[in-house]
């Protein structure tokens, strides 16, 4: 089927975590998840915080993120991840 590209944003704990350290474990349950990481955004959110969003390619046929959010949100200084944009690829 089609390829599908998704955001991930992964709220840090607090302004002082290390998110290049976030960045390449989630990189890991992305590309067990079948993606693979294309962009990598660092946005600001309050007070010093900063949100890591992560886009990717996948194939669709993978189905839910549910798992990958899940793995995700466990690796040590992530107050949460969720996906917050799915798009079918074009061409």
């Amino acid at each position: 089927m089609a390829d599908v590209v998704i955001t991930l944003r992964i709220m840090p704990e607090n302004p002082e975590t290390d998110l290049k350290a976030i960045e390449e474990k989630a990189k890991i349950f992305i590309a067990e998840y079948g993606g693979e990481v294309g962009k990598v955004e660092i946005e600001p959110i309050a007070f010093g915080l900063k949100a890591l969003n992560l886009i990717f390619v996948s194939n669709e046929d993978i189905g839910s993120t549910d798992r990958l959010e899940q793995n995700v949100s466990s690796i040590e200084g992530v107050s949460s991840a969720e996906v917050i944009d799915v798009r079918r690829a074009i061409g």
